[in-house]
């Protein structure tokens, strides 16, 4: 009997699911090979875990055994010359710009929290403002080892199992564990971006925007108001930020200073930021969402373009002004539905799935739009495209309902040739998964799972929701 002392509630990090696992928090490469090992004497599977920043259950694993890599957080080698580290797969993104930033490197992917694992990013191959222009982490990955379910440990890299490589990069942690991660970083040269707000009024004045600027920045991110209906449909905000050339930044040993980087801890200089969810909760409902977002769609209209400097970390982690603000969306918690689309289909799909969601008395309190490529890794939820993140509210009274408008969304989305991002899913079925599952890169990514791990040691709830899953 495994112990019940290492019985722990697990949760997504949207806090809509959660399940009791046995967790273990091993340090060492042969301490994860033990919990492998007990965990097939004791007849259960193994769920990993980086950081559990993951919206879903892509890191839970009920009633079975969590690995959790947080307390593997080591930096193993750092090149200031190359921008080449190698760190343990607990290491946070925080942990690697902070390592890395005076010496002039910044992480070349990151997600909108610096709170992310390397090990969960990797497994995840997150994208970032930039995907369109520099693709994905796993794209920036020039090695790993990787722990298998037999208790291996390999070393793949573009030419040593280069299969293994594009399988595991992506693989939401089904073949083995990160044990390392080589990655290459981005060099910069001051710690400073210029960024430039430009206000849109509508979905097609948005994918415009977009598309007229790929050429000339480094990020755009989108940031749309929900509730916009009619003509308005889609409004928003663009955000087109660049790095600073050499020498542009005459303090630049200044702004590259971690100290300088760092989040303010307080609002105005007065109201801790610990304390903000609290003070966000009543209004995150539908009449104060819809007046929050009204009144910063007038005020960018107010102030137009004008252009500004902002720190790296200040652009890249806008989720986390706030910490906690997830506690804001009360006990229920939140999901986020996040759609990939080719570029041919985006437009009238987004305005479908937005008008969908006005009509079911479902509307979004957060819609973040970013433009996409494809990238070489077997389970890629990337397209030539676009993608829309959308935060949903999750109650006791719309849940069934919440799930039901997720599904007829999803159909729509897959008659379109769009795809899903496994680190947001909450709502997918293995029924509508079957359009992935008949493509060939994703039967050779479950060939090798058969191969590397015979008796599914590997598993998530996640995993058995989608692919083992018989329900509709």
């Amino acid at each position: 009997m495994l112990p019940a002392e290492r019985l722990e509630r697990v949760s997504s990090w949207g806090g809509a699911t959660s399940a009791m696992s046995w967790v273990y928090r091993p340090t060492t490469v042969e301490g994860m090979r033990d919990v492998f090992s007990l965990a097939r004497a004791e007849g259960r599977s193994v769920g990993l875990r980086g950081a559990g920043q993951s919206y879903g259950d892509a890191a839970t694993n009920a009633e079975n055994v969590c690995l959790d890599t947080s307390r593997m957080t080591r930096i193993l080698d750092w090149d200031p010359g190359t921008g080449r580290i190698r760190a343990e797969p607990g290491v946070s993104v925080r942990q690697l710009w902070q390592y890395t930033i005076e010496d002039g490197w910044w992480p070349p992917v990151v997600s909108g929290t610096m709170h992310v694992s390397l090990g969960g990013a990797a497994a995840m191959n997150i994208h970032g403002k930039n995907n369109w222009k520099v693709g994905t982490i796993g794209e920036h990955i020039e090695a790993f080892e990787l722990l298998l379910p037999s208790g291996e440990l390999v070393r793949c890299s573009r030419e040593e199992r280069p299969d293994l490589f594009h399988a595991a990069i992506g693989g939401f942690g089904m073949l083995g564990c990160f044990t390392s991660i080589t990655l290459r970083m981005k060099r910069v040269h001051s710690g400073l971006l210029e960024i430039e707000p430009v206000p849109v009024r509508s979905l097609d004045e948005m994918v415009d925007t977009v598309e007229g600027r790929l050429a000339d920045a480094d990020y755009l991110v989108g940031w749309m108001d929900t509730f916009g209906r009619g003509a308005g449909l889609g409004r928003g905000l663009v955000h087109h930020a660049n790095y600073l050339p050499d020498g542009e930044d005459r303090c630049a040993a200044q702004t590259l200073r971690v100290v300088n980087q760092e989040l303010p801890p307080t609002l105005m200089g007065v109201v801790p930021k610990s304390m903000m969810w609290a003070l966000m909760r009543p209004f995150t409902n539908d009449p104060g969402v819809r007046l929050v977002n009204e009144a910063k769609y007038r005020m960018s209209r107010f102030e137009g373009h004008r252009r500004y400097r902002q720190s790296h970390a200040g652009f890249a982690f806008l989720l986390d002004y706030v910490p906690d603000w997830k506690r804001a969306y009360g006990p229920g918690g939140l999901i986020q539905y996040q759609s990939f689309l080719p570029t041919e289909t985006a437009r009238a799909v987004y305005r479908e799935i937005l008008e969908r969601s006005h009509r079911a008395g479902l509307t979004p309190y957060l819609g973040v739009f970013k433009r996409h490529r494809m990238d070489p890794f077997l389970m890629t939820h990337a397209v030539d495209g676009y993608s829309l993140a959308l935060d949903f509210k999750v109650t006791a009274g719309n849940r069934r309902r919440l799930w039901e408008h997720a599904a007829a969304l999803t159909r729509v989305v897959l008659d379109a040739g769009g795809r899903f991002y496994f680190a947001k899913d909450s709502t997918l079925t293995a029924p509508q998964l079957e359009r992935y599952l008949a493509e060939e890169r994703v039967q050779r990514f479950l060939a090798l799972k058969r191969t590397l791990d015979p008796d599914a040691l590997l598993q998530t709830d996640l995993w058995r929701r989608l692919f083992t899953s018989k329900e509709t």
